[in-house]
């Protein structure tokens, strides 16, 4: 009995040692820049790591997103506007970034915006559907981690990107599913390349919550306005009983 009970003991200190060391310290001086804050997840996790006690950098799609989570943080919270389809705002963001982690480094970067995505079947879609989607949150995603890494590195810090359940399986047509996908494997290769430096990249594969994406007014508003725009060869191929099923 002895022995189990000193085993045990061992046990809980050997895990409040492990969960010790990788405790986050000093939260005062750990920069985090968020994209995709204006609503959703994004807007969710600014507020919670405000609270925490870290240098938030939260970055809106717009300047009332970017207002309003403001007026409900503390005033270390700091917002950028940025527009992940255009690298002259990807640059200023940036730019307002290097700014305020003051050669302390970046110690993570949350990526979470995502650009517009109709779900529908593949031909009813135009490129520019397809860009709509990937522009943000698959290039605009690659350009802004990649124009940080010097910053990621200075800190040794983490890289995170929800990716949600489409990185997994693709269940529409669309671009939404492939900027999951292209996610993923953009994540992969570079943790492996980012280990040398200390800086780890993690993917979060989240589930539905309430959102946007998951709006079913939203979609069904999109599959109306994507069903009116097709020619009446492509309209008569699936037939109005395919669009009201």
């Amino acid at each position: 009995p002895h022995i189990a009970i000193l085993a045990s003991i061992l046990c809980i200190l050997i895990y409040w040692l492990i969960r010790e060391h990788q405790r986050v310290r000093n939260l005062s001086e750990k920069h985090v820049f968020i994209t995709g804050c204006d609503t959703g997840l994004g807007n969710s996790l600014a507020k919670w790591l405000d609270k925490r006690g870290f240098c938030v950098i939260a970055a809106c799609a717009t300047e009332k997103g970017g207002q309003e989570l403001q007026s409900c943080s503390s005033l270390s919270l700091k917002t950028v506007n940025l527009n992940l389809a255009d690298s002259n705002s990807i640059a200023r963001a940036v730019q307002f970034v290097t700014r305020e982690t003051a050669g302390k480094g970046l110690f993570g970067l949350v990526s979470d915006a995502e650009g517009t995505a109709p779900a529908a079947p593949t031909d009813w879609l135009s490129i520019e559907d397809f860009h709509s989607v990937l522009d943000v949150s698959l290039l605009g995603l690659i350009e802004i981690t990649l124009k940080l890494l010097p910053l990621l590195k200075k800190a040794e810090g983490r890289v995170v990107n929800p990716i949600s359940a489409n990185g997994l399986v693709a269940f529409a047509g669309g671009g939404y599913s492939l900027s999951k996908w292209g996610m993923e494997a953009f994540s992969d290769t570079l943790r492996i390349e980012m280990q040398h430096f200390g800086v780890k990249v993690s993917i979060v594969e989240h589930g539905f919550f309430k959102a946007q994406v998951a709006n079913s007014c939203v979609i069904q508003s999109n599959l109306l306005r994507l069903w009116n725009r097709l020619t009446p060869e492509i309209r008569d191929s699936y037939g109005e009983k395919y669009f009201v099923e």
